[in-house]
């Protein structure tokens, strides 16, 4: 499923750099509580990545690594704070946020946490209670 394609992302201050190559296995938003509180937003958006998909290019020892459960290891840069992407072993992918690789097609296919929503948006997405079944969610689908 590679097209090919390469593109450049950085943390805030560019004092880690990056790239992601060929296409995401998923795009969406998350809505639940730790990526919002991450994120300080209401809402995270996110592109899952095959973790050899992600190389880092620049500054691989300014990262930092922080784990409240075994299921993500959120990665930051430690110059500036600035959030670069989610390693989720049990999964198997990398969330790189989509908003530090700023040439890249985002095109969101759904919403996943939806229960823990704060903000409703109206977008016509699946809204999905927790994550797909393939994802080890339950697979189940919420009301817009």
């Amino acid at each position: 499923m590679n097209n090919g394609k390469v593109y450049q992302g950085s943390c805030f201050c560019g004092a880690v750099q990056f790239t992601v190559s060929g296409e995401p296995n998923g795009m969406g938003y998350c809505h639940c509580e730790s990526c919002r509180r991450w994120s300080a937003s209401p809402v995270n958006a996110f592109t899952l990545w095959k973790p050899e998909a992600v190389q880092i290019t620049l500054g691989a020892e300014n990262i930092g690594t922080y784990n409240k459960t075994p299921q993500s290891y959120r990665k930051w840069c430690k110059t500036c704070g600035g959030h670069i992407f989610t390693e989720h072993p049990g999964m198997g992918l990398t969330d790189v946020y989509a908003a530090v690789i700023p040439d890249f097609p985002y095109h969101a296919g759904v919403h996943v946490h939806y229960q823990e929503t704060v903000l409703r948006i109206k977008d016509g997405l699946p809204k999905m209670k927790d994550v797909p079944k393939e994802m080890g969610g339950s697979g189940v689908s919420m009301v817009e």
